[in-house]
């Protein structure tokens, strides 16, 4: 077997002379003349595009953040038509009901009425 101590990279040579090494320095480049080519050749620049704001997008309202804590701690996700969504955060809206809550008075009046 091996002994516990590994084996130098260098060999036996431990009078390794690395004094004159020194890392190459890269070449200035001209950035002007770089955009100038990679635009006549057809590249695109990284930069992202910033895609214009539509007049429909900025004035169009931001709805409510609907955070609260209630102990209510399980999801449920339904498939549902966007007018079916609309009237149940209006009426949840209009209680004054987290959307938790809307749901179980509307399976207790479901139930009332069944």
């Amino acid at each position: 077997m091996m002994g516990s101590e590994r084996a130098s990279i260098f060999g036996d040579d431990d009078d390794l002379d690395l004094s004159g090494f020194a890392p190459a320095k890269a070449p200035e480049t001209d950035r002007k003349a770089i955009r100038e080519v990679a635009e006549q050749r057809g590249f695109k620049p990284r930069e992202p595009e910033v895609p214009p704001v539509s007049s429909e997008s900025a004035t169009a309202p931001r709805k409510a953040q609907r955070r609260h804590t209630t102990g209510r701690n399980r999801q449920l996700n339904v498939k549902a038509t966007q007018e079916t969504i609309e009237r149940f955060y209006a009426i949840a809206d209009g209680q004054g009901w987290v959307l938790g809550e809307a749901l179980e008075r509307a399976i207790e009046a479901l139930e009332r009425e069944l």
